[in-house]
């Protein structure tokens, strides 16, 4: 019998597989709480088809949302931003010049798309090679828990 992973999930972490889902479907693979540079951990990071890449910081509530004072910080780090809250959350709280994903544990719609500010392409080199390392010792922690102990 299987079981529904979503039991196991937080709000944000809900919001963070429907925000990945949705980009999914615009072509995109991404890769959760990544960290783009010391100090920074975002919370979905999106590569699209054309290298183009999409931060989703995702908030479950107006409380989580006030107490976060670093996301203009994430901006330096994509070509566009987004925020990813749920149906219920108060989007007049949102700056108007960020994207906007409305999401759930299953799926996501983006409402209002993030402005686009390209990355430098160094910036953007060392984002790729981030992300691509980052899914690379997920994927290798899978199918070998101990592999960590020979780095």
């Amino acid at each position: 019998m299987q079981q529904d992973s979503s039991i196991l999930l937080m709000p944000g972490q809900m919001i963070a597989r429907g925000a990945a889902r949705m980009l999914s479907g615009y072509g995109f693979t991404s890769v959760e709480e990544l960290v783009p540079a010391r100090g920074i951990r975002v919370d979905v990071m999106g590569l699209g088809p054309k290298s183009e890449i999409w931060i989703v910081e995702c908030k479950s509530g107006r409380a989580d949302f006030q107490s976060d004072r670093k996301w203009r910080g994430y901006l330096e780090w994509c070509d566009r931003f987004f925020w990813a809250v749920d149906e219920n959350f108060p989007t007049d709280l949102l700056p108007e010049d960020t994207g906007l994903i409305i999401a759930d544990g299953y799926a996501g719609e983006i409402i209002r798309m993030g402005p686009e500010e390209k990355l430098a392409p160094a910036r953007r080199k060392v984002m790729l090679q981030t992300f691509a390392t980052t899914a690379a010792r997920r994927l290798q922690g899978l199918r070998d828990p101990d592999a960590a102990l020979w780095r």
